[in-house]
């Protein structure tokens, strides 16, 4: 990388760096072109070159802070331990159970440490400066939503999970998740993440595990 080059991504670092900070601390009001370019000292003028517009700021924005989420998730489901893949049916259930609930604590447990990322994610998951970047928000979120559901494809296969399309099973994993966090975020009443760490995983790998394989576990 080129010295310029190198002055260039520093500059896009500190823009996005002080926009993140920005959000964090005056939330959506405070989330203006005039505090990002004051606060982190770079001008209007390299904003736009960096971004196109300050709408393709948060826009780079939600990308990063979208891909950080899903790569705590990944990180959490490739830490699930390898087991006997091809082996008993037990062993093989347990190990989908496990990196079903490995999605869901590695989502609320990047909530809780990264709450800034997190509350922007959420915040501004259908904000209209996302509909001209919808290309740069695909190629952060499309690659790492397939790494994790082709990581449960194989127990789809073998009749472990509930056999449906990859968008509802998305669902079924991810939007409870995603609304627990939200409303946290938001200061919903009667929302405890540390509860919903402990009690959404099971409920969770309950409603994905395939109608086959729970029968087969009463009847034993």
């Amino acid at each position: 990388m080129s010295p310029r080059q190198r002055r260039g991504e520093e500059t896009r670092e500190r823009l996005l760096a002080a926009a993140l900070d920005l959000y964090a601390e005056k939330g959506a009001d405070g989330f203006t072109m005039t505090a990002v370019t004051a606060t982190s000292g770079v001008s209007v003028g390299s904003l736009y070159h960096h971004f196109g517009s300050f709408d393709g700021l948060a826009a780079a924005l939600y990308a990063r802070c979208l891909s950080d989420l899903l790569d705590a998730v990944i990180a959490a489901l490739d830490a699930v331990p390898q087991g006997q893949e091809g082996g008993p049916r037990d062993g093989t259930e347990a190990r989908a159970a496990a990196g079903v609930r490995a999605v869901v604590t590695g989502y609320l447990g990047f909530t809780r440490e990264h709450r800034a990322a997190a509350r922007f994610v959420h915040a501004s998951a259908y904000a209209d400066f996302l509909a001209a970047h919808v290309e740069l928000i695909a190629a952060e979120r499309e690659p790492r939503l397939t790494w994790i559901l082709g990581w449960l494809r194989p127990y789809v296969e073998a009749g472990l999970v509930v056999g449906l399309p990859d968008e509802l099973i998305e669902m079924l994993v991810v939007g409870p998740v995603a609304e627990t966090a939200r409303r946290w975020l938001a200061g919903a009443p009667g929302i405890d993440l540390d509860e919903a760490s402990r009690l959404l995983p099971e409920r969770i790998w309950r409603s994905l595990r395939a109608a086959e394989a729970t029968e087969a576990s009463v009847t034993r």
